[in-house]
């Protein structure tokens, strides 16, 4: 069931205690690639999951993947001039905090879509489809991972892993999460 959302910028409410999912941190310095868990205070505040990844100050390539309820998945990329984002379906801002957060962030409108139509409506990307480009992930096969909506999102974000590299990194940290 998903959460409710209440309001955009509200501290997390109760409301997401159930909330399943993970976020992992990916690093990559001189060539090898790093994946650590975030805290679960990332899947439901944008800011939390930005501060994590901006505290690991990495000299090299640092991203994000949400994988928030197995309904969608966040690709967010800290860089000084501001935070690259991909929400891979804009419809979960209506049930979710934290996409319409990302929506608010990249100046988009929440859809104006009724819940109960939800399950008839073909889900979107939005945000910057080239976030991971410069790393191997070229915005067309991004696009193509993002449309596999039949995919859960963990096996998108398993899509991407495989893509650029660090497949096994990520499956060595998503082994150790409580899930």
């Amino acid at each position: 069931m998903a959460a409710q959302r209440s309001s955009i910028n509200t501290a997390p409410s109760d409301d997401f205690d159930d909330l399943e999912g993970f976020g992992v941190a990916v690093t990559r310095e001189e060539g090898v690639w790093k994946c650590t868990p975030l805290s679960s205070g990332a899947l439901t505040s944008l800011h939390t999951a930005e501060t994590e990844l901006r505290e690991l100050r990495s000299s090299g390539a640092v991203f994000g993947l949400l994988d928030i309820d197995d309904e969608f998945f966040v690709v967010l990329r800290p860089a000084p001039s501001g935070t690259r984002m991909l929400l891979s379906d804009a419809t979960a801002a209506i049930d979710y905090d934290i996409a319409a957060e990302v929506l608010d962030a990249i100046n988009v409108e929440i859809p104006d879509i009724d819940p109960d139509e939800l399950d008839d409506i073909e889900p979107w990307e939005e945000g910057d489809l080239g976030v991971l480009a410069d790393l191997g992930l070229p915005e067309p096969v991004l696009s193509v991972i993002v449309a596999e909506t039949d995919l859960y999102p963990d096996e998108q974000i398993g899509m991407i892993a495989a893509r650029l590299g660090f497949a096994n990194e990520l499956a060595a940290v998503l082994d150790k999460l409580p899930r």
